[in-house]
This record gives structure tokens, sequence and C-alpha cells, in this order.
């Protein structure tokens, strides 16, 4: 798939908390970073989202959320994987920041639609974490909001809570509109 002017590479949440180590590790989380380092370049709009909680966010299971503690802002589980490197220009997204409500989405009270529409985005590739809940959450919102949408299927990886629910996340986003391909199938936009 030949690159155009107008796409974007969106990266979600490849945070030191998904990763290995993290307290909510996306098994192989950190595999992605390679794939994601070598494509990132070949945009010249990159996003990253960050899931950027406050201590007492609805999804911990002290509040009776389904997860533990995780992407607290400002500490290091929150941050950026160290190896990912998504260029300087990146745009920083920053989403459930409000402790009673969840947000998957990038898209989700980021107002990151209006930031793509104002740099003449039209087609979003998406890559990170996880693609059973952020990914598929940001592909789907992208498509809503008007954008065709790409998923790297080599470059996400899922929690599978339930075995299968990162192929299932997959084929809800096919179904929806998304094209999910490989990274590798990529063509930058001047070769």
């Amino acid at each position: 798939m030949k690159l155009q002017p107008g796409d974007a590479l969106i990266i979600v949440d490849v945070q030191n908390d998904f990763c290995p180590g993290g307290s909510l590790a996306v098994p192989a989380g950190d595999q992605v970073i390679e794939d994601i380092n070598r494509v990132a370049p070949l945009f010249s709009t990159v996003v990253t989202t960050q899931d950027w909680h406050p201590a007492d966010h609805c999804s911990f299971r002290e509040k009776g959320g389904q997860w533990p503690v995780h992407c607290v802002a400002g500490t290091p589980g929150a941050e950026l994987h160290p190896r990912l490197k998504p260029g300087d220009n990146a745009v920083s997204i920053r989403k459930a920041t409000s402790a009673d409500r969840e947000a998957y989405s990038g898209f989700d009270g980021t107002g990151l639609s209006v930031q793509l529409k104002e740099r003449g985005v039209r087609r979003v590739f998406i890559a990170g974490l996880a693609t059973d809940y952020c990914v598929k959450s940001t592909a789907l919102d992208a498509i809503r909001a008007g954008f065709e949408v790409v998923v790297l299927g080599d470059a996400v990886r899922a929690v599978n809570v339930k075995p299968g629910d990162g192929e299932e996340a997959l084929q809800e986003m096919r179904k929806a509109g998304a094209v999910v391909m490989e990274s590798e199938e990529l063509v930058p936009l001047h070769s």
C-alpha cells in the first residue's frame, strides 16, 4: 500500500505499564516497538496516545473497575516506552484523564479528530496496544469520524482476557471498514 499525503500514524498506548514488567503488561507488548520505529519516519504526521489516569480512576479494581492500577499520570508507568521513537514532531494525546470516565479511544474527549483534519489527514494507520481495547476503540472512532483506517496487524498486540479477543477485535474492525495489513507492505510516499 502506497502512502499518500494526508496519511497519519497513530501509535496507541505503547507505555511502560502495558509492556513486560508493567502493572498491566500486554503479552509481548514491547514487540510492536521495532515495527513502529521502522515505519514512523515514513509519516509526516505521527500521533502518540497515552492513558493518563488520575490515581482514583474508575477502571481500577479498587474503584470497581476491571484493571489493576496502571498509567497513573506523571508516573514512570505512564511514560512512553523508552525504546519507542515516534519522532520529534509527534503529536502527544493524553486520554482517560477524568476519574469517573473510561476512555479507551484516542479520540474520546481529546480533540484528536479536529487536530488531524486541520493537518489535512484523511487516512490513519494504527499501531500499538492493546488490539482488543484501545487499538480497537481508536480504530472504530476514527472510522466514525470519517477517516479511512488501516491497522498494522504486525504492530499491535492483544491482552486476550479471553482467548481469541485480539482476533475478534481485528474482525470487528474489518467489519466496520478498516483494512488490516502488515507494516512491511507500506510503500513510502517518495519511492
